[in-house]
């Protein structure tokens, strides 16, 4: 069965807009589970300069049809930064009912 799993990932810069961020996809139903890695070591080019900084990472479970309509500008409207890293991965395969779950608890405007 095809399903459109996906997994997003957006990291931020500490745990309390991490929350924020889970916190509106949850109850939002953008997703149905958030975890959130508390310290991730992240080395990037911003404006011109190389930035090493210490971010924390969301892995975001929701659907493909929510990506874009919806659960990108819900991120948007709480994340600090200008550009904010929000990707998504399709979910090629997947125990049946945990796919299942997912749909379930996520909701299709």
């Amino acid at each position: 069965m095809k399903s459109d799993a996906i997994v997003v990932m957006v990291t931020a810069p500490n745990i309390q807009v991490a929350r924020q961020i889970a916190d509106v996809l949850i109850k939002n139903r953008l997703a149905a589970c958030v975890n959130i890695l508390p310290q991730i070591q992240s080395v990037y080019t911003w404006q011109g300069e190389i930035h090493d900084d210490q971010e924390v990472l969301l892995i975001i479970k929701s659907r493909a049809p929510l990506f874009e309509d919806a659960l990108v500008p819900a991120v948007q409207s709480v994340h600090p930064y200008d550009v904010p890293e929000i990707i998504a991965l399709p979910i090629q395969m997947g125990a049946q009912n945990y796919l299942d779950w997912i749909a379930a608890e996520t909701v299709l405007a």
